[in-house]
């Protein structure tokens, strides 16, 4: 049985809904000046993630045709983690008011930097947040690659249900290759029609990924150039999964009929991680998903300082407010992964629903 670090409370029919709460707390989060823009902070990482690249590329091309590339590599994924988090804060318009301006940092950072679409991940990632843990509406849960309720665990035939009954275990190893699945994600979207931004997006991707077979085929033999490039983009897919597995595996799944109000809906669904401001950096603010779900637009910097006044509100209208550290998140993740992908039936979510409309 997945093994949640909070108690739900339980639910009583008939409970009125609070549409209001969630009104209540953006008036304090406002006041508190907690949703103000932050230019300085974004100044200085923006300027970090590029120099980081530029760093990491110059060293590649001093270093040479060496066994030593393996290290820049490593150093690469983090670079290129980096610049997804900041890719994914433009995302949400925390950095700017306006969109055109937040989409050229997504470009730049992502497109260009790192090779992610950025028009598609966003459309992705909105639709995660409106409806986080929300089964057939979350496409993050959607059972392509790992399965997330009994009901889609038993859907599998073959080696895809073999997977998904070792999916724990599999978990982590098949990060390794989220970064390739992302590109050709990315591809797909790109060739679809209809999609907005297509030029400058398509353009700035194309560029990345040319400059990028270009400079390690140039600069490194080709036995050695496969192993960079596994290593980078292995380390690259293992380090952004690590961090986007804390945020909701093994919180509970709504199910279809669902109708909660949006606080509830965010706060039952999501886990933060305790940590100093070195969790902070490494996770690119993600630890406080809680107060991220709940405020999208707020700037990164910002979320340490909104996480009391959300807590003492969450627990004063009877939320629970998960919480652990990054090790015990990754446990009860696993777990939930390998309830349901035994087909389990306290895996499912009919046995986990959480009305949180009534909580």
């Amino acid at each position: 049985m997945t093994t949640l670090d909070v108690t739900i409370p339980q639910v009583r029919a008939g409970s009125p809904r609070r549409g209001s709460d969630y009104a209540e707390l953006m008036r304090q989060v406002r006041q508190a000046g907690l949703l103000e823009r932050r230019p300085t902070f974004y100044a200085v990482c923006i300027t970090a993630c590029l120099l980081m690249l530029a760093a990491g590329w110059a060293v590649f091309v001093l270093l040479g045709n060496s066994w030593w590339q393996v290290f820049t590599a490593a150093f690469l994924a983090f670079a290129f983690a980096q610049n997804g988090f900041l890719a994914h804060d433009a995302g949400h318009r925390q950095i700017f008011r306006s969109r055109p301006a937040n989409d050229l940092v997504g470009w730049v950072h992502g497109n260009l930097g790192i090779g992610l679409a950025f028009g598609w991940w966003v459309d992705k990632h909105h639709r995660h947040h409106a409806h986080p843990n929300h089964e057939g509406l979350d496409p993050d849960i959607g059972g392509e690659n790992l399965v997330y309720t009994s009901a889609q665990a038993g859907a599998r035939r073959g080696l895809g249900r073999l997977v998904a009954r070792h999916q724990g275990a599999l978990f982590f190893p098949m990060l390794l290759l989220l970064a390739i699945d992302l590109r050709v994600s990315g591809v797909k979207a790109l060739t679809r029609p209809g999609y907005r931004n297509r030029l400058p997006e398509a353009l700035l991707f194309g560029l990345h990924i040319a400059a990028y077979v270009t400079v390690v085929l140039l600069v490194l033999s080709p036995v050695k150039a496969l192993v960079f490039v596994a290593i980078h983009q292995g380390l690259l897919g293992l380090y952004l999964g690590a961090v986007f597995a804390p945020n909701h595996k093994g919180m509970p799944i709504l199910s279809k009929q669902d109708d909660s109000d949006f606080l509830r809906r965010q706060v039952l669904t999501a886990r933060n991680v305790r940590g100093g401001r070195l969790t902070d950096l490494l996770l690119g603010g993600l630890n406080y998903q809680i107060e991220h779900h709940l405020f999208p637009h707020m700037p990164r910097p910002s979320l340490p300082h909104a996480q009391p006044v959300i807590r003492d509100y969450c627990l004063g209208h009877g939320l629970p407010y998960a919480q652990t550290s990054l090790i015990d998140s990754y446990r009860q993740a696993l777990a939930h992964l390998n309830t349901v992908g035994r087909g389990d039936h306290l895996g499912d979510p009919v046995d986990r629903q959480v009305d949180a409309a009534q909580v």
